[in-house]
Order: structure tokens, then C-alpha cells, then sequence
């Protein structure tokens, strides 16, 4: 037998076992109505499915009993209430005429999700879009913090004009790409504040 038949013959040997040993998995969880939103928005909700292929997570992310026709953002936090700690924007949702929206996030949504920052760099964040009008100013020195994991999500207006459209309060927040967003409508606050769903996908 030539020596790239040998090859060929021991990696697909190995195959059954390397797909044993990382097997897909996949959890659902839902997301619930937030404290600020409950009045205005009662029915709204939403559900994930997190399939992991063993190197990637798909988040799959369904909302319902939202305005429509308005654009929602969606992060990943580090608790699922104000103040939220750490947050990493992850992408927006647009609902349909019915008040729908739907979106397929590909990343780390898993037991692995975490920010670290190993000092302050030498080079200042750069200042993209300032206050105002962004609610918060952006930071121009950096900062430095040891692993922190990131098991919740939450999703918020991403214009507060469209909150007060809906018969929502109107407050700022900086949970939208240029830092001024409407309120948070959607979170995973049915899960421990130290256990968001994200910690369930091993």
C-alpha cells in the first residue's frame, strides 16, 4: 500500500473518534420581557437556540410582540439588569410587519464567552463617535481587567425615538453602535445573575 493511502486510511480511522470526542450540541433558552419595558411592551419575548459545531457557536434568535418595522440591538452581558457590567454589541434585529424579527449570530456563545484586557495599551481607543450626541463619551485611555464571562444577553431599541413611538420611556442608553439607544426590552434575567443561559453550552 503507497504511503498516501496509509494517510488517507488513518485520518478517516480517526474521524468517528474526533467526532465522538466534540459532539454537536445544542440548548434553547428563552428571553423575557425586561422591568423597564413591562408596561409598554407586556407581550414582548423571545426565544434563542445556541448550537454549538465544537470551534463555533450559531445563536439563533427569534423576537415577538414588538413594534414593527424598528431596529432592536442585541448584546451579550455580563448581568442581565442595569447596570449590565460588561457588554459586547453582537448585532441588530429588524422586525417584520407583525412585530417579528429574526437573526443568526455566528461566534463564541458558549461556557468560553469572556472580555479580558491585559493592561492599557500604548496606543489611546480611537474617538468615533463622541458625546454629543452619543450619551456616554467614548473612553480615550484604556482600561484593564482580568477574564470576565459573559453569559447573558439583552435587547434594546436601537433608537430611543422608536421606544417613545411605542408608548415606552424614552431614556438614553449607549446600547447601539453609535451610543444612543432606547431602553432594554428583552434580557435573560430568568437565569442566575451568575449563571447566565450562555454557561449551559459546555
Amino acid at each position: 500500500m503507497k504511503p498516501y493511502v496509509l494517510v488517507v486510511a488513518s485520518i478517516a480511522a480517526l474521524a468517528p473518534i474526533q467526532a465522538y470526542a466534540n459532539p454537536p450540541q445544542t440548548i434553547r433558552f428563552e428571553l423575557t420581557v425586561s422591568a423597564g419595558a413591562s408596561k409598554c411592551l407586556p407581550n414582548a419575548h423571545g426565544k434563542v437556540i445556541d448550537h454549538t459545531f465544537g470551534n463555533v457557536e450559531n445563536l439563533e434568535v427569534v423576537i415577538t410582540g414588538l413594534p414593527p418595522f424598528t431596529d432592536f440591538v442585541i448584546f451579550n452581558i455580563e448581568v442581565p439588569n442595569a447596570p449590565f457590567g460588561l457588554a459586547w454589541y453582537n448585532g441588530d434585529i429588524l422586525t417584520d410587519a407583525t412585530g417579528t424579527g429574526v437573526t443568526n449570530l455566528v461566534g463564541r456563545f458558549n461556557i468560553g464567552t469572556f472580555i479580558v484586557s491585559q493592561g492599557v495599551p500604548a496606543s489611546p481607543p480611537p474617538n468615533v463617535f463622541p458625546k454629543p450626541p452619543a450619551v456616554l463619551p467614548e473612553a480615550t485611555v484604556g482600561v484593564k481587567t482580568n477574564p470576565v464571562q459573559i453569559y447573558h444577553l439583552g435587547v434594546w431599541f436601537n433608537d430611543h425615538n422608536d421606544a417613545v413611538k411605542a408608548g415606552c420611556p424614552g431614556t438614553e442608553t449607549p446600547f447601539t453602535s453609535n451610543h444612543d439607544a432606547g431602553i432594554q426590552v428583552l434580557n435573560t434575567a430568568s437565569f442566575p445573575d451568575n449563571a447566565g443561559p450562555l454557561f449551559n453550552l459546555k
